[in-house]
């Protein structure tokens, strides 16, 4: 054997001692620069099955593999309609590959509508709707900056809280109002929460920026340009999350956002106001949606914003157009006939065809009855009864917020109302059969159910506002049969 072939194989061990060796140093820098440059992407995976951890500590780098597969499974269990066994599916491809937005964004779709709605219970629903959020605010920690996750949350907001599609839908915005309450407020002092000094205020500041990803001085911005909003209701995080989309997403995801910004502004218009002023302990007694008419202007300005991205105007026209119906009869209701006058007449100048042509020629006050008139004699007695009961539950709380004027508008409108639907009604067997109750019992109805919802301090004022003293104290109930002791 020559001298070749006896150094030959210590040599090439000497050789791999060697390249190991270095392998190992630039493995240190290789392992900083993917950290430095969100190249590492691995996370511990825990509660899962002991073949799927085996599986991952086993193939370290080829997770993505994993998750393909398990992202199939649940595609397929998607297609099957097995949502409760997607939960745990996704949760694990959420924990391998935590930057796959998709996963994030579908099963929270899955949690707050497929799941939720298999649900009789309504606060089981509400559990499954929180869930969806819960997991689209871990999903931002993750993702910060994602707008499709900033959009998906602006959807859930809008549609499945903050619309009345799902028969859960008061319970929904009761129990997210409690929760804002207690964080937020109604309209929150936004010193505080930016530059927290008391215990209490970093807690709340605290609890905004982890729990719901959300920044105060963004959100005092957002409240100054679309507001003042009160941010217990759904529609002003809607209106968060989609200025956040629209902030961080590409050109399409700013597009597809604003489609839909106007459609949020009008729904804050009409059911977004503050809830009453006494109202500061949430519950499902005093929780009452009531418009925000202060924001008209920046509703309409939302519309013609709108307008120079959109290829096909007509829809956000037409959409516009019938804002702007309603919401003319809807302020000279609440007695801002002045500002009603004003949109009526920008109705009219804006949009030729806007108006039929009976209307044209109309003062606002006409066109307002004869829109209200026609609406009565659409609805049936249980209907009609149900409009006067919330004009005139309008007209209570105006008189608690000392807005006599209002409140005198609201019991005229209840009264023009409960005319129309009587002076429609047929003559003969019919008519008595499907007449209203009498206005006046209508009003002490609505009066005894108010009163028993509101705080003695406000049920107080009410009454005294309606010329009538303290309520009588219940009669004592009678004693029982056979007498009692003396």
């Amino acid at each position: 054997m020559n001298f070749r072939a006896r150094i030959y194989k210590p040599a090439l061990a000497v050789l791999a001692a060697v390249l190991f060796c270095g392998s190992s140093q630039m493995q240190g820098r290789l392992n900083a620069d993917r950290q430095a440059y969100g190249f590492t992407r691995l996370t511990v995976l825990s509660n899962a099955p002991p073949i799927l951890a085996f599986t991952t500590v086993a193939l370290g780098g080829f997770r993505g593999l994993i998750s393909n597969a398990l992202w199939m499974r649940a595609s397929e269990l998607q297609e099957e309609e097995r949502y409760w066994e997607m939960v745990q599916l996704s949760d694990w491809i959420t924990t391998l590959e935590p930057h796959f937005t998709e996963v994030w964004t579908m099963q929270a779709w899955n949690m707050a509508y497929n799941i939720s709605v298999k649900c009789k219970d309504f606060e089981e629903r509400w559990k499954w709707v929180q869930r969806g959020l819960d997991l689209l605010h871990k999903g931002l920690k993750a993702n910060p900056g994602e707008a499709s996750i900033y959009r998906e949350l602006s959807w859930i907001f809008r549609h499945k809280i903050g619309q009345n599609l799902d028969d859960a839908h008061i319970l929904y915005k009761i129990r997210w109002a409690q929760q804002m309450q207690n964080v937020l407020g109604g309209h929150p002092d936004f010193d505080a929460l930016i530059h927290p000094r008391t215990a209490e205020e970093r807690e709340r500041a605290g609890k905004l920026r982890e729990d719901y990803q959300m920044d105060p001085a963004i959100l005092q911005e957002i409240d100054k340009t679309f507001g003042p909003l009160d941010w217990r209701l759904p529609d002003a995080h809607a209106i968060y999350w989609a200025q956040m989309g629209v902030r961080n997403g590409t050109d399409q995801d700013k597009d597809l956002i604003r489609r839909y910004s106007y459609a949020i502004m009008r729904q804050v218009c009409l059911r977004g106001g503050a809830l009453p002023s006494w109202v500061t302990n949430v519950t499902e007694d005093n929780f009452i949606l009531w418009p925000n008419l202060d924001l008209v202007p920046k509703a309409v300005a939302s519309f013609e914003e709108t307008l120079p991205g959109v290829l096909n105007q007509t829809p956000v026209k037409t959409a516009e157009k019938n804002y702007l119906r309603e919401i003319v009869v809807l302020l000279y209701e609440y007695n801002r006939t002045q500002e009603a006058a004003h949109w009526f007449n920008y109705m009219k100048t804006t949009f030729t065809n806007g108006l039929l042509s009976d209307e044209t020629n109309m003062t606002v006050e006409a066109y307002a009855y004869k829109q209200i008139q026609a609406e009565v004699l659409e609805l049936d007695p249980n209907k009609a009864t149900g409009f006067i009961l919330g004009l005139t539950t309008q007209e209570y709380l105006c008189l608690i917020g000392d807005e006599d004027d209002r409140a005198a508008n609201f019991k005229r409108m209840a009264a023009f109302v409960w005319q129309a639907y009587q002076s429609k009604l047929p003559k003969g067997t019919n008519g008595p059969r499907i007449a209203l109750r009498p206005l006046e019992q209508l009003r002490g109805d609505e009066l005894d159910d108010l009163e028993s919802r509101l705080s003695p301090q406000a049920a107080a004022m009410l009454r005294n506002k309606l010329g009538l003293g303290p309520r009588a104290p219940a009669a004592p109930p009678p004693p029982p049969a056979g007498g009692g002791p003396a």
